[in-house]
């Protein structure tokens, strides 16, 4: 057992990157391995508090492995009870998006992202889990984790994300607006990450080249 984290990284400012500058944030993990492909594009309504892995278009894009064209939408589960009066994290996120293209090799990914609605829509590129391959990434957990996630947004609009939360409590405390960023999940029982630390420092380097030093973390748990 354990505790499911969302941790993401993001400039301080919700700024807008050039479409460019957004293909490197997305490439970059890949090509310092810190993840592993398969990777898939989305493009359309997001949510930047959904989960990657539970009920998500992120998740279903990762898990599912849908035809390119697939139209996705927010999963229900059964049992599942949200107040719909609240917003994310605590209450239901509703996604809707496309996915436009999956592959195995990263440098495919730039010439597809620069086919996008970038700017128009929200953009979402996921990846496979972490590569625990990478020393960088293995003295963080104990063992391998297939559900370790991680994946980068440019959305459509800056959306509100609560800084430090658990998905389970009250709503209310600091929020930052954000409408680019890399987010990845981690378990606490899986990783030597605690429920105080922030995101892997790999991912977060790779962010810092890219958003510059004014980058904020923060997680949601539950």
């Amino acid at each position: 057992m354990g505790i499911w984290t969302g941790a993401f990284i993001a400039p301080l400012a919700p700024t807008f990157l050039r479409p460019e500058a957004f293909g490197r944030i997305a490439v970059e993990p890949a090509r310092e391995r810190v993840v592993r492909t398969p990777w898939a594009l989305i493009a359309g309504k997001l949510c930047v508090n959904a989960s990657l892995d539970w009920g998500s278009v992120s998740g279903q894009a990762r898990w599912k492995h849908p035809p390119v064209g697939t139209v996705l939408r927010t999963e229900e589960y059964p049992g599942e009870v949200l107040d719909p009066d609240d917003t994310p994290a605590l209450g239901p996120s509703r996604e809707e998006a496309r996915l436009l293209a999956s592959g195995k090799k990263v440098l495919d990914l730039l010439p597809t992202l620069r086919a996008t609605p970038y700017g128009d829509e929200g953009i979402a590129v996921v990846f496979a889990p972490m590569d625990f391959g990478n020393r960088a990434i293995t003295d963080c957990f104990r063992y391998e984790g297939r559900r370790t996630t991680l994946a980068c947004f440019a959305l459509a609009s800056p959306q509100n994300r609560p800084l430090s939360t658990n998905d389970c409590g009250e709503p209310g405390g600091p929020t930052l607006a954000v409408r680019t960023r890399v987010v990845h999940t981690f378990k606490h029982a899986l990783g030597r990450l605690g429920p105080e630390d922030g995101p892997l420092p790999a991912p977060a380097s790779v962010a810092s080249r890219c958003f510059g030093p004014e980058q904020v973390s923060g997680k949601t748990w539950g």
